[in-house]
């Protein structure tokens, strides 16, 4: 099992129902506060029309996922619709020793096998106000047919079940106020303990602070 203990930079997963508004939410996030970056994806589909390379995912092959996934190069990785998916490891823990805050948009699976790994990443689960919420936000989306739509709330029910599982659970009802909560969650954990010995190394050796062994 690793740990971010000792690493500069703090961990955050980011899980939700589709509807309840995560990437909204994550994408004004990365737009407020400095330091904070969103973990690109590895995937072994094809790229889509005006997909680049180490913008929207890292593409591959599936011989070279599968033989990364056998050496444990993933902090997280699943087989949807016959194309993997995954969350480098060795490139969070990279730009997390060089202090910067890495944010991973996933699902309560993938969030499961990076608690394993790094148990004291931030889980942020994202709920809606009500279910009928949920069924309107999809409704106005306009992106899905009517059984798609259906499919997704049931769905949700399910993912919604696994909440407990994460340390913070925000209900997104009014934006600002979800994304003000959502900030103050970054902030607190920039102030760990851990994370501020990390990042200050030298003012604590000043100090005479010395962090307590885990």
């Amino acid at each position: 099992m690793s740990t971010i203990t000792g690493f500069s930079g703090s961990l955050f997963v980011v899980a939700a129902p589709s509807g309840a508004g995560k990437s909204t939410l994550v994408n004004a996030l990365l737009a407020l506060e400095a330091g904070i970056k969103l973990s690109i994806s590895t995937t072994t589909r094809a790229p889509r029309p005006g997909e680049q390379d180490g913008r929207e995912y890292h593409f591959t092959s599936a011989a070279d996922f599968v033989e990364r996934a056998e050496r444990g190069e993933f902090l997280e990785w699943a087989e949807v619709h016959g194309n993997y998916y995954g969350t480098s490891r060795l490139m969070v823990e990279e730009q997390m020793k060089s202090g910067t805050d890495i944010l991973l948009e996933i699902d309560w699976q993938g969030a499961r096998q990076v608690r394993k790994q790094f148990p004291q990443a931030a889980g942020i689960f994202i709920l809606p106000p009500s279910i009928a919420a949920l069924e309107d936000r999809l409704k106005k989306r306009g992106q899905d047919e009517p059984h798609v739509i259906s499919r997704r709330l049931l769905a949700a029910g399910g993912e919604i079940a696994h909440a407990p599982e994460f340390e913070y659970a925000i209900i997104n009802e009014e934006f600002n106020v979800a994304l003000s909560e959502l900030s103050a969650i970054v902030r607190a954990t920039r102030s760990r303990f851990a994370q501020q010995a990390a990042r200050n190394a030298s003012l604590f050796a000043q100090l005479g602070i010395h962090a307590q062994p885990s």
